[in-house]
């Protein structure tokens, strides 16, 4: 074993006998086996119209804290070898896909973006929407894997999955948005009523949809959990009475949180931990989601039934209040760009001084306290530009706002990072120059594959200077490492006062 894919793994080497996300050697192997089915699949001569649907599927099984059940691994895998007739594969470890350090670092930058962009193409494609570029450069990159590359064409093929990544980032925007409405801008509580209640936690506002649905009349309340929190700003979720808030933080902290809740939880896509025995039964998972001895739910003509979910809450106390605190949240793009004449004059009066987006993922380690440290320190004339589960480092923050502007712009879930981008063109266009040009600084977080995509889609843009943490990819060498910081900028985090002088913050 050797898993190097997300920011925790171990410093300089990766995972080589557990991963610190809790997957076990013979899970590593068999999400390996999968990669390497996959990049089989994507380099054959097959046609297959469901080659989207098993490239995108495959890829997000395999994202950090998304599914532990070796036999889920090996059910689609065996689907795939058998229908498509294809021989074993020749790829068995994904670290194995280059002899040489920086082709190897290269093809695994590339790798994780895919992965990326597997991930979100996989929610757009659920709603319904689809886009035959995308899947021809997750064929197309996946097949490079197996090709002798040289370190130019491999940086042309990391650049080309950021661009790539924000038609991906756009196409789901407009699934989202064509679905559930345009988000606005919404007060979510954190206490709890006294219902029993389900929890749902993920990325999939589809499947949400569903729970809200059957659940309708029952009594039982439904309350979403770390980056689902952005569903409270959808009209067409919001308008059902039994959504009734948000429970808990970001997904570390769900041990504790799922314990506390009482109820059934449903995990329907990443940030899903190994459960503790005490509420192992009543987890549900589904979509890309699995682990084993959980029961999963699948989807039968185009819909899932959550009944067992439902006469389980009904069995269950009501949650245990854990917070009682109310949370601003529905800034997309469309909410903030009519607000920019309003924006565009506190920039010129000075009442606003600089923009700093602090998006990304948020981590356990006790470091990444610095992000709540950097939030409290910065001056009362910034604004903080947020998408993903790193807002619940400061998002409970009073920061309040400058002229009826909140300090804390929540865009949503790390698959709304195309809203802050839209901000950003917007104020550069507003002022004519690039976004380099912008009073906008980038301190970002990362953790898991989907940051690495929007990272791309960043450096695709022309976006420099990011600062990026609370540690940079054990998988860059340090011969990539220095053409990314001489291209683009990048920076390691440190000390807040630091790098606020070296993001012209102070």
């Amino acid at each position: 074993m050797l898993c190097r894919q997300c920011e925790e793994t171990v410093v300089g080497t990766g995972c080589t006998k557990n991963g610190v996300c809790g997957k076990t050697a013979e899970i590593a192997e068999k999400q390996d086996l999968l990669i390497g089915t996959l990049i089989e699949l994507a380099a054959s001569d097959h046609v297959c119209i469901h080659m989207g649907e098993r490239l995108s599927e495959g890829l997000f099984m395999t994202l950090s804290n998304t599914n532990f059940d070796g036999e889920r691994f090996d059910n689609i895998r065996n689907r795939i070898t058998k229908t498509l007739g294809l021989k074993d594969v020749r790829v068995k470890c994904i670290t194995d896909l280059d002899t040489d350090d920086d082709l190897r670092s290269l093809k695994e930058l590339l790798l994780y973006g895919l992965k990326g962009l597997a991930a979100y193409y996989h929610h757009a494609r659920v709603l319904g929407y689809t886009d035959g570029s995308i899947e021809k450069f997750m064929r197309k990159g996946l097949a490079s894997m197996v090709e002798n590359k040289t370190a130019e064409e491999l940086v042309a093929l990391n650049m080309e999955c950021g661009a790539v990544g924000a038609t991906c980032l756009a196409l789901l925007d407009k699934a989202n948005t064509e679905t559930f409405g345009t988000p606005g801008i919404a007060t979510v509580s954190t206490g709890v009523r006294d219902n029993p209640a389900i929890l749902v936690t993920g990325h999939d506002l589809n499947d949400l949809r569903q729970i809200l649905e059957q659940t309708q009349g029952t009594g039982i309340d439904v309350y979403t959990n770390g980056e689902m929190l952005v569903a409270n700003s959808y009209p067409e979720l919001r308008k059902y009475g039994n959504l009734v808030g948000n429970y808990g933080g970001a997904w570390y902290s769900q041990r504790e949180e799922f314990e506390s809740f009482n109820g059934p939880i449903v995990a329907t896509t990443n940030s899903v931990l190994t459960p503790k025995e005490s509420y192992k039964d009543r987890l549900f998972t589904t979509g890309p989601a699995g682990i084993p001895g959980v029961e999963h739910i699948g989807m039968v003509d185009g819909k899932k039934d959550f009944s067992k979910v439902i006469e389980l809450a009904k069995k269950c106390q009501p949650p245990t209040k854990i917070d009682d605190t109310e949370l601003t949240i529905g800034f997309g793009h469309s909410q903030v760009l009519a607000l920019a004449d309003k924006i565009v004059d506190a920039v010129k009066s000075g009442a606003i001084r600089r923009f700093v987006v602090m998006a990304g993922c948020d981590g356990r380690e006790k470091g990444r306290t610095y992000y709540r440290e950097f939030a409290e320190s910065l001056p009362k004339d910034t604004v903080i530009l947020t998408a993903g589960c790193a807002k619940y480092r400061f998002n409970k923050l009073d920061l309040g706002d400058i002229g009826g502007i909140p300090r804390v712009i929540d865009a949503g879930q790390c698959n709304d990072c195309y809203s802050l981008v839209v901000i950003a063109n917007a104020l550069a266009e507003a002022f004519g120059t690039d976004v380099n040009g912008l009073p906008l600084s980038f301190n970002i977080s990362w953790y898991e594959q989907k940051a690495v995509l929007v990272l791309l889609t960043l450096l695709n843009l022309g976006v420099k200077n990011i600062m990026l943490g609370p540690r940079l990819p054990a998988f860059i060498t340090p011969n990539i490492l220095k053409v990314l910081v001489d291209t683009f900028g990048i920076k390691a985090n440190g000390d807040v006062r630091t790098d606020m002088v070296t993001l012209n913050i102070e």
